[in-house]
C-alpha cells in the first residue's frame, strides 16, 4: 500500500469569504509499504533502504543496464527506469491489478508517468503549484453551467439526430466507439467499482490517498476525503476503488492504449474527421489517458480555437 500526504495550505490574496478563492495544497508525498516495510514513492534514495543518493543510483543503474534495447512493453520500461527490485516490489502488482493484464502485455507509455529522483524529495509531483479548488470541483461546474440548460437522465445516443438539428456544433465527451455504434468493434477500457464507508473515527489512515501495490488486496486505493480539505470531525468518509474488467454494461474509466486498441481508435478518429459539426474530447472521446491539469488545458485550448 502507498500513503499520500498533502501539506502547506495557501489561499489566494483575495481570499476572505469569496467563493472564487482557491485553497492550494503544495505537496503530495507517498509511501509504499512492501512486506510491512515503508518505501518512499516516487522512487528516491529513501526507497532503497535509505541509502545515500549515490548508492541508490549505483544499484538502480546496475539493474537498469539489463535493458539494452528500446523498451517494448511496460515491464521493460519500468526496469529501465527504476531497476528490477523496485519494479517487483512497488510497480508490478499494482499495475497488473489496475489494468487487468500482465505488465509485459501493456504499452511502455503507461509507466512514463512515474517520477524518479536521486534527491531526498518524495513529493509525488514536481509542479511548482499543486492543489484542488476550495470546496472541490462541484462549485466550478455549477458556475460553468449556471447559464446553460442542463438535462439529466437523457440518452444522447438514442436521439442523436434531434440534438444535431438544434445545435450548430456538439462537443461529445463520451466513448467515441459508442457514438458510432461500435461500427469497427468496441475499444477496450478498464472500469471501477466504488465502495463508500462512513466510519465513526476521527482518522482512518492519516492521508488522503493510500495506494495498495500488492496483487492480493482486491482494491487499488482508499480515499479518505477529509484530508483533502483538512476537515476536523468525529467521523470520516472513505471511498475504496476496485478495478474491474469492462463491458458495455459498465462505465468506462481508463482507455487501454495498446497496439490493438490504438489501431482500432485510428479508424474511429478517421471517421470522426468526416463529421465537422462534432468535436470529440476527454479521455473517452480522444481515447487517451489525461491527468486533470492536462484535460483542463485541452478544454481551454479547444475553446480558444473554436471562438476564434
Amino acid at each position: 500500500m502507498a500513503q499520500g500526504r498533502t501539506t502547506h495550505s495557501i489561499k489566494s490574496a483575495n481570499d476572505s469569504q469569496e467563493s472564487n478563492s482557491l485553497d492550494l495544497r503544495i505537496t503530495n508525498s507517498h509511501n509504499s509499504p512492501h512486506s510491512h516495510t515503508p518505501h518512499a514513492s516516487p522512487h528516491t534514495p529513501l526507497t532503497t533502504n535509505f541509502l545515500t543518493p549515490q548508492q541508490a543510483k549505483e544499484i538502480i543503474e546496475s539493474q537498469k543496464a539489463k535493458i539494452t534495447h528500446t523498451p517494448r512493453n511496460l515491464e521493460e520500461q519500468a526496469i529501465s527506469l527504476v531497476g528490477n527490485d523496485i519494479y517487483e516490489k512497488l510497480i508490478k502488482g499494482y499495475t497488473q491489478k489496475q489494468w487487468g493484464k500482465p505488465c509485459a502485455d501493456l504499452p511502455p507509455s503507461i509507466i512514463r508517468r512515474i517520477p524518479v529522483r536521486f534527491i531526498y524529495d518524495n513529493n509525488y509531483f514536481s509542479d511548482p503549484y499543486q492543489g484542488i479548488p476550495k470546496g472541490g470541483y462541484t462549485p466550478i461546474f455549477e458556475k460553468l453551467l449556471a447559464h446553460c440548460e442542463v438535462e439529466l437522465n437523457t440518452d444522447f445516443l438514442s436521439d442523436k439526430e434531434y440534438f444535431h438539428k438544434i445545435a450548430k456544433k456538439i462537443i461529445f465527451t463520451g466513448a467515441i466507439d459508442s457514438y458510432f455504434d461500435y461500427t469497427f468493434g468496441a475499444l477496450e477500457y478498464r472500469s471501477l467499482r466504488f465502495e463508500e464507508r462512513i466510519l465513526e473515527c476521527e482518522n482512518y489512515q492519516g492521508v488522503a490517498v493510500m495506494n495498495f501495490t500488492d496483487l492480493e488486496t482486491p482494491y487499488t486505493r482508499i480515499i479518505e476525503h477529509k484530508h483533502f480539505e483538512f476537515v476536523q470531525s468525529p467521523s470520516t468518509i472513505l471511498s475504496i476503488e476496485f478495478p474491474l474488467s469492462w463491458d458495455i454494461s459498465k462505465e468506462p474509466f481508463y482507455p487501454i492504449n495498446d497496439e490493438k486498441n490504438a489501431a482500432l481508435y485510428a479508424k474511429y478518429k478517421a471517421l470522426a474527421q468526416k463529421h465537422s459539426n462534432i468535436i470529440f474530447g476527454g479521455r473517452l472521446g480522444a481515447y487517451q489517458y489525461f491527468d486533470m491539469d492536462k484535460i483542463i488545458a485541452e478544454a481551454l485550448n479547444l475553446a480558444k480555437k473554436e471562438l476564434q
